[in-house]
């Protein structure tokens, strides 16, 4: 095990070395820079050459890039151009929630994708396993934004029974657990029903598959009951698929993430990254480009830990 990890963080340094390199240039490629958002209407070409002097934008690309690197290895981020303050402090601010975000997004998805899949296959053919169906493939097609919008219009100005924005009211002085909580469910349900659509197809398709295995007819045969056959063989062997599934959906959960947090304008690296393209503060860019890079590697990893739990035959070497 200590091999395998000491493996794989071998070779996630390439690969995080290649995301900056590619973040580095394209964020230097996009037409005006920080200078521009910064000054204004009062940016004068000999104002912007001043600005982009002082904050080291002048210098060959390669050159700051060595530069940024040197600063990052030393644990430096840097300092926000916009914020006032170290990339760092902003992004130890919003991770946390951003990983709630997430993580809670995870954690139902799965449940729900397994309870739906499990009935799906045993249901087969039914109505409603092709209602299921026609819900999934329209929560699967429709966009994160305006599934987020038709949740706000609904559930917070028509009925009012959520908040549509923030982490908490704004009249709070010390907001309670489930203030935060209120605020925190339209916009993981919104993300949720976003993963569980594609995840219960996947779930559905696996428990398929593995249903017409010899091992279930031999399972059939011996008298196990049906639901024995669903839980017990059917439903363990098509997890595996489900954790390999969770690992590679990462780095679309965190750009979901950053839709959904500029819709409900929820304060996590999501909104913090919006607001930071919009005021091209590089910086802030490159350093939430890090984080979500290094928790993508770490989910991939324990996506495969998990995937070795589950099947015992896998050996990684």
């Amino acid at each position: 095990m200590a091999r395998l990890l000491a493996q794989r963080l071998l070779q996630s340094v390439p690969t995080m070395l290649g995301i900056t390199v590619l973040t580095f240039v394209l964020l230097h490629a996009i037409p005006g820079g920080p200078a521009d958002v910064m000054l204004g209407e009062r940016a004068t070409p000999a104002l912007v050459r001043q600005v982009n002097q002082a904050l080291g934008l002048n210098r060959p690309l390669p050159l700051q890039y060595l530069t940024w690197l040197g600063q990052l290895v030393r644990g430096n981020f840097g300092y926000a151009y916009t914020y006032h303050a170290t990339v760092l402090s902003l992004i130890l601010s919003a991770l946390p929630r951003t990983l709630i975000l997430v993580a809670g997004a995870i954690l139902l998805s799965h449940v729900l994708a397994i309870i739906l899949g499990v009935v799906q296959t045993a249901l087969g053919g039914s109505w409603f396993d092709y209602a299921m169906n026609v819900a999934l493939y329209f929560l699967y097609a429709m966009p994160g934004f305006w599934l987020a919008m038709l949740a706000i219009q609904l559930l917070s100005f028509q009925l009012h029974l959520l908040p549509a924005s923030g982490i908490s009211s704004g009249y709070a002085l010390h907001p309670t657990l489930g203030d935060y909580v209120r605020h925190l469910v339209l916009p993981d349900g919104v993300l949720i029903l976003g993963t569980v659509a594609g995840w219960t197809r996947y779930m559905r398709t696996a428990m398929s598959e593995t249903m017409a295995e010899e091992y279930i007819r031999t399972a059939r045969a011996k008298g196990a009951s049906e639901v024995r056959v669903l839980v017990r063989h059917a439903l363990k062997n098509s997890l595996r698929s489900l954790v390999t599934l969770a690992g590679l959906s990462l780095p679309a959960l965190f750009g979901g993430a950053l839709i959904i947090e500029m819709v409900f304008n929820y304060p996590g690296m999501g909104l913090l990254f919006w607001t930071a393209a919009q005021n091209r503060d590089y910086p802030i860019l490159l350093g939430v480009t890090v984080i979500v890079g290094v928790l993508t590697i770490l989910g991939n990893l324990l996506a495969d830990l998990a995937y070795a739990a589950l099947d015992p035959r896998i050996q990684y070497r």
